[in-house]
């Protein structure tokens, strides 16, 4: 077969998966979301008029000054009172840009610590499952293990040993998060493993590497893609609670950064509500939409769930 020939029943695919998933209101409403904050993400200097980063940006307006607009329900307040879209922190710094360029960062551990559990719990799966025997026992049991312990002090612990990196929670919560994946990818693959099509290349005289990555990876993946679309949801709140717990990186801006020095400032005790619910609503805004879009993968790709449709 060609490679034209290839690409465009590929590309047939595509447009019949999406043409099915964009039917699913979750699913829509989830990618609706997420493009948002992808787009802050990506064009976060063209849209934020300060970079919070820099040294310049401290001082531009008073410490927990309110949002400008709320002198639309109070015109007695000041003009040099208020600042911009969402107020200013303890610092003086635009609250809107330190949310847009927080994206970034929350998005980046998001995709990458997802990316590492869902990696490593998926190899792991696939060999556990099709091995079984003594590896499958060894690999179980570790996981086992890890899902006895309980995630969020294990997670503190070595986010505490590691220091306090973007890198190193990346690193962390991928380390923490693959068990689960790995029962799950296991279980899939102990069914695949019998149909008649393994047996098949068996005995046509496959390969153990040609049987698991051509014939059962294939069969297992929708369980890969729903699970990496939850997992970066839980890996965007796992950010943003050791965040919140002081074991963030500080060299960098991100939502559950923002929370922790709002916190650590007293920002609910000055009723400075502008600088606590912004990042709140925008964690659990990217959390939801990574969930909706988890639903509507699982209705299209689960055969069981598509037939109750």
């Amino acid at each position: 077969m060609s490679l034209s020939r290839l690409m465009e029943d590929y590309m047939k695919s595509l447009r019949e998966f999406a043409n099915i998933f964009f039917k699913n209101k979750f699913g829509v409403v989830g990618v609706a979301i997420l493009s948002v904050f992808i787009f802050m993400a990506i064009f976060a200097p063209q849209i934020s008029p300060y970079n919070p980063m820099d040294v310049k940006s401290i001082g531009i307006g008073k410490p927990f000054s309110p949002p400008a607009w709320i002198k639309i329900f109070n015109k007695d307040i000041p003009d040099d009172s208020v600042f911009g879209i969402l107020g200013t922190d303890e610092l003086g710094r635009d609250i809107f840009s330190q949310i847009v360029y927080g994206s970034r960062i929350s998005l980046l551990v998001g995709f990458a610590a997802s990316f590492t559990a869902v990696f490593i719990g998926t190899i792991i799966g696939l060999v556990a499952g099709y091995y079984g025997g003594i590896i499958d026992e060894v690999l179980m049991r570790f996981a086992d293990i890890l899902l006895i312990i309980p995630g969020l002090p294990l997670m503190i612990v070595l986010a505490a040993i590691l220091g306090s990196s973007i890198r190193n929670i990346i690193l962390v919560i991928g380390i923490t998060s693959w068990p689960s994946i790995a029962r799950i990818i296991r279980s899939q693959v102990l069914t695949v493993k019998e149909m008649k099509f393994v047996e098949f290349a068996r005995a046509a005289g496959c390969g153990d590497n040609y049987i698991i990555f051509k014939h059962i990876l294939p069969n297992v993946m929708p369980l890969v893609y729903v699970n990496a679309a939850i997992n970066i949801a839980n890996a965007i709140l796992i950010e943003a609670g050791l965040s919140f717990l002081g074991l963030g990186d500080p060299n960098n801006i991100s939502w559950g950064m923002m929370l922790f020095f709002a916190e650590q400032y007293q920002a609910l005790l000055r009723l400075a509500w502008w600088y606590i619910f912004p990042p709140g609503i925008c964690i659990l805004l990217v959390v939801l939409s990574f969930i909706f879009i988890g639903h509507a993968l699982d209705e299209i790709l689960n055969p069981r769930l598509r037939l109750r449709r």
